[in-house]
């Protein structure tokens, strides 16, 4: 017997899934990556990132986005094995990031708009490319489920300018969720603005880093615009303590901002990964960072931010 289209779904590496199936969601992370911004500090070892991934199925995340875009080490085939492996849910991205991981020279400055659009959509409906290093296309057989692209501080260079264009035309073309990283959190009003010019639905568009910058009257603007706001810095007490993202995230909800919110760890280097005999690791969100927001905020705030949000953003329009 046929089976009906989902009407709407969100894709994994191993197929698509009904929105209320993904469970408990870490909407940012990586599995494999690798650029000239973090040389030294890439993650290219399948085993280990197979074993990072199982410590954070067992710390209770069912799905994870994996937001590594076009020339910076996917692995399409690795994120499968891993999913087969693990248990986890997982959905791999194309698209391209900020300016700034593309070298002069880099094969990707060469695309053009539509070269871009048309390598989005392909590797959204046909499969990511199994030569991420290079401009050939064949298909890994893998699908994209979402589209990563980002932006410099307080700045959209003409190159980021035509990917987010390029992105605007292949989210009309298939209706795959738009995340776009916002470099310590600057500048997303306007970056939601140039992606809704080109064509992206705004609720169907992640502001990534936007605890980068922790005002929650900011963050209550933007939620009310309509897009959807990643904290996705627990951990980082470089920049500040993790109350303070707490603190954040519970004014925002409490203003009315709730169902805009998504928690990510972005853990993203070798050096952050037990695996690798890093920290604090993957699991660091919701063995350590969870339970206090749950304190905070209640179970049901964790409940939205984890599960019900993430079912609607990264679900196909």
């Amino acid at each position: 017997m046929s089976r009906s289209p989902l009407v709407s779904f969100v894709r994994t590496v191993t197929g698509d899934l009904a929105p209320g199936q993904l469970g408990r969601t870490d909407y940012h992370e990586h599995l494999f990556q690798a650029s000239p911004l973090v040389a030294g500090d890439e993650l290219d070892d399948l085993e280990l990132s197979a074993r990072e991934t199982s410590e954070l199925h067992a710390a209770g995340i069912e799905t994870l986005v994996d937001l590594t875009p076009i020339g910076l080490g996917r692995n399409p085939a690795g994120l499968r094995e891993i999913s087969a492996r693990t248990g986890m849910q997982i959905v791999a991205a194309t698209g391209v990031h900020r300016e700034a991981h593309y070298p002069a020279g880099h094969w990707v400055r060469a695309l053009d708009e539509a070269a871009l659009a048309k390598r989005f959509e392909h590797e959204l409906r046909d499969g990511i490319a199994a030569a991420d290093q290079s401009a050939e296309t064949a298909s890994s057989g893998v699908r994209a489920g979402v589209i990563k692209v980002g932006i410099g501080y307080w700045s959209i260079s003409p190159f980021e300018r035509r990917v987010l264009a390029a992105t605007g035309a292949a989210h009309r073309a298939t209706g795959a969720p738009v995340v776009c990283h916002l470099e310590m959190g600057t500048a997303g009003f306007e970056a939601a603005s140039v992606l809704e010019a080109a064509g992206v639905r705004r609720d169907k568009l992640v502001l990534a880093h936007v605890d980068r910058n922790p005002d929650p009257g900011l963050h209550l603007e933007l939620a009310a615009s309509g897009v959807y706001l990643g904290y996705d810095g627990a951990g980082r007490a470089k920049y500040w303590p993790d109350s303070t993202l707490i603190d954040c995230l519970v004014a925002v909800a409490a203003g009315g901002g709730s169902d805009r919110l998504l928690l990510g760890g972005d853990v993203a280097r070798r050096s952050s990964f037990t695996a690798y005999g890093g920290l604090p690791g993957m699991a660091y969100l919701p063995r350590r960072f969870v339970p206090r927001l749950q304190a905070a905020g209640g179970e049901e705030l964790v409940g939205t931010v984890l599960v019900d949000n993430p079912a609607r953003a990264f679900s196909w329009a």
